[in-house]
């Protein structure tokens, strides 16, 4: 390193020292104690600068370090083609057959070597018999090990040849971006090692399922998932599995430009769970209620259309012993009835809620049963704040 170029202040500074000698050399004889006395203030001022020009170092290098790291540790984008190749080996076809004679077909993914396999409860709900097909053609006996209705997460497990069992990577869904390119492996219409590739349209959703619990924080994507390929994988450019594609919006049975995926990070909050306990209990408030739109904020007399109106509290719920309130009447206004004298959510956590789907997001992500929720809402045009204890959700 050039420490000339770098530390041009040094090296004037290294002028002065030289103007500092050569005064010396027409100093009087006789003053000797005054020369010894420069003579270590020159030294001190070398060892000052030298010192300054070691930190100076040490901290270009670090920055030098820093940047290298930054480089190494970046993940490397794959091409479609490396992301099935190195992805298809850990996908798997699902046939299910079920005591009435009916049968399906799904898809699902390699979680470990012991021979878990993760697909979605929809795929083998009610099923008596489960077929596993690895890629190479060879098939295997499945035996369910766990469900959970509420994501839409089952795991099965076969015993096969160890050289079958490619587990996939989970990447954390919560870096995700719209906009992001995606791609989603699996079996459509039987169809076996499909895949289609698309962008992450949003995140967040709300899906309704047959449980009678929308499924909190589900992905959106435009990459084509047909029936067959629930339970399969949705991947990032790094070949990260970052949710489980379970759903398509259509009003024909088929993709339409609409597909939804359980994302990986409630995967690698439940499954755990499910393979060491066959289920996974949820935490729950215990109330129902409404997001305030223009209309009902005008006829609440709110500033802003944001946050939810609490209708109904569940007797002995979390929510009727925190104090919460539901509405107590109804206003009607251009023909529509509203709801009224409710306490309205507005923040958990301290984290804004502008919708239902803020909470049940919240409590998917970072809330377990026992877990206190602090909930801020609006009483009477009065700000205050709840704290509820979440217990288990009732089936």
């Amino acid at each position: 390193m050039d420490k000339s170029g770098i530390f041009a202040g040094i090296t004037v500074g290294s002028v002065s020292t030289f103007i500092i000698f050569s005064i010396l050399f027409i100093i009087p004889a006789g003053s000797d104690e005054t020369i010894i006395e420069m003579q270590n203030q020159i030294n001190e001022n070398e060892v000052q600068v030298q010192t300054q020009i070691d930190e100076n170092e040490v901290q270009v290098q670090t920055q030098i370090d820093k940047i290298n790291n930054l480089i190494l540790e970046k993940p490397k984008t794959l091409s479609l083609i490396e992301i099935f190749e190195k992805s298809e080996p850990g996908v798997v076809r699902v046939n299910t057959q079920t005591n009435n004679g009916t049968g399906g077909v799904g898809s699902g993914f390699v979680f470990d070597k012991k021979g878990h396999i993760i697909t979605n409860a929809h795929v083998i709900d009610d099923a008596t018999k489960i077929i596993i097909t690895f890629l190479d053609g060879r098939s295997y006996n499945a035996e369910i090990i766990g469900m959970d209705k509420y994501t839409d997460i089952g795991v099965i497990k076969v015993n096969a040849d160890l050289k079958l069992l490619h587990p996939l990577s989970l990447g954390d869904s919560s870096n995700l971006e719209v906009g992001e390119p995606i791609t989603a492996i699996g079996n459509p219409f039987g169809l076996s090692g499909s895949m289609t590739s698309g962008i992450i349209s949003q995140m967040g959703r709300l899906l309704p399922s047959d449980s009678g619990y929308s499924i909190p924080d589900v992905i959106q994507t435009d990459a084509a998932i047909n029936p067959g390929n629930s339970g399969g994988p949705l991947l990032n450019m790094r070949g990260e599995i970052v949710g489980i594609n379970t759903a398509i919006q259509s009003t024909t049975g088929e993709f339409t430009g609409v597909g939804f995926a359980i994302p990986s990070q409630t995967v690698a909050k439940i499954v755990p769970t499910l393979i060491n306990e066959g289920e996974y209990k949820h935490p729950w408030i215990g109330i129902s209620g409404a997001d305030i739109d223009p209309d009902m904020a005008s006829v609440l007399g709110l500033k802003d259309a944001i946050g939810f109106l609490i209708i109904t509290i569940v007797e002995d719920s979390p929510a009727e012993e925190a104090g919460l309130i539901g509405s107590n009447g109804t206003k009607k206004v251009d023909g529509r009835e509203y709801s009224i004298g409710g306490d309205i959510i507005i923040g958990v956590d301290g984290i804004e809620v502008r919708k239902i789907a803020d909470i049940l997001v919240h409590l998917q992500r970072a809330k377990t049963i026992g877990d206190e929720m602090d909930l801020e809402i609006l009483r009477d045009g009065r700000t205050t704040n709840v704290t509820v204890i979440l217990q288990e959700r009732p089936n």
